[in-house]
């Protein structure tokens, strides 16, 4: 079939898929698979380069208004599905202005729940609590952790920058090179906390969201203690042994590092908009301190090794109670917030 043909097939695919959604978020899914960054039509056109002149000029064309007519039916699309999903409410929903609201009592937020279990599982590891700013310098962000000022991995994290030449912290490794200076080894931490990127949002991505990053540095350490921490974690987490895979990957701040997996628990590993139909959910980079960073924290590599790891506390909530859009987590949205009172009110009783 020819690059023509597959881009006319793959219109015609993407108009039959936009008249089954019956969601926003069944639309924002098809919109990635077929016009994000590592879309179909992304992989089609990489065959271009194999055409002759005449035929680039024609597949370019052809490929730009197939793209423009397509992100015209797809925004067309969403308004309906939103107004759709607005009249449904008006028919069935009935507001009373006039009568009153009892008042109900507080509860933790998803987010703060996962929180304070995760910092005991951790605790109950001989892990300390540690915190810092959220407003950060470069060279706490970025230069005590491996990133030279010209290093393109600065790339893989988009940065909100604030004046004076500070940021918005990008990952809360940032309290792991504070707590090094203030620090004698041997010694285990943790730091959870909100971390922000400069990013367009979709069912998987925010510009606010909450990690947790972990470290521990002592002597003779290996990957197989960071395993062995990783999997006893998780096991207290979900209550059950999680399917996980390791996978090579690139942090400027361990050597060697790694991307810890597990199978995602919302599609049962089938594929869903948060492991982007994958089966597989990326909870945490993770790898052994490179010596550089135990460096810049006054901590000779020579004597003393580390491991660390960082933890996607959004995603565990996700993964927990089954949200499709970590979006709602932030959006103050009360009627969202309520769904958890009974869940939140059956762990407090189990605690006590």
């Amino acid at each position: 079939m020819s690059l023509l043909d597959r881009l006319q097939t793959l219109e015609q695919e993407a108009l039959t898929g936009l008249q089954k959604c019956n969601s926003p978020t069944e639309l924002e899914s098809l919109y990635h698979d077929i016009l994000g960054k590592k879309g179909e039509l992304t992989e089609i056109l990489k065959g271009i380069k194999d055409l002759s002149p005449e035929e680039k000029k024609e597949a370019g064309s052809r490929a730009n208004e197939i793209r423009a007519n397509l992100e015209k039916q797809f925004k067309d699309g969403q308004i309906k599905l939103k107004e759709k999903e607005l009249e449904a409410k008006l028919q069935s929903e009935l507001y009373d202005a006039l009568r009153p609201i009892p008042p109900r009592p507080g509860r933790l937020h998803p987010i703060s729940e996962v929180q304070y279990q995760v910092e005991a599982i951790f605790s109950s590891m001989g892990f300390r609590i540690m915190d810092g700013p959220e407003v950060e310098t470069d060279q706490s962000n970025f230069g005590a952790l491996n990133f030279s000022d010209d290093h393109p991995a600065r790339d893989m994290q988009d940065t909100i920058w604030v004046e004076g030449g500070n940021l918005l912290r990008t990952h809360t490794s940032t309290v792991q090179v504070r707590s090094m200076k203030v620090l004698k080894p041997p010694f285990r931490i943790i730091a959870p906390g909100r971390v922000f990127r400069f990013e367009q949002t979709d069912a998987s991505h925010e510009t606010t969201f909450h990690q947790v990053e972990g470290m521990m540095v002592d002597r003779e350490v290996s990957v197989s203690h960071l395993i062995y921490v990783m999997k006893t974690f998780l096991r207290q987490y979900f209550e059950k042994d999680v399917e996980v895979r390791l996978r090579p990957g690139y942090f400027p701040f361990v050597e060697p590092g790694f991307e810890l997996d597990f199978s995602c628990l919302v599609c049962g590993g089938s594929g869903c908009s948060v492991c982007k139909h994958s089966g597989w959910v990326e909870i945490m980079p993770c790898g052994l301190v490179h010596p550089n960073v135990l460096s810049a924290g006054g901590i000779d590599p020579t004597k003393w090794q580390g491991f660390a790891f960082g933890l996607g506390l959004s995603r565990l909530v996700m993964m927990r109670h089954k949200i499709e859009d970590i979006r709602h987590l932030l959006s103050g949205n009360l009627r969202f917030l309520k769904a958890f009172e009974s869940a939140g009110a059956s762990r407090v009783s189990e605690k006590s």
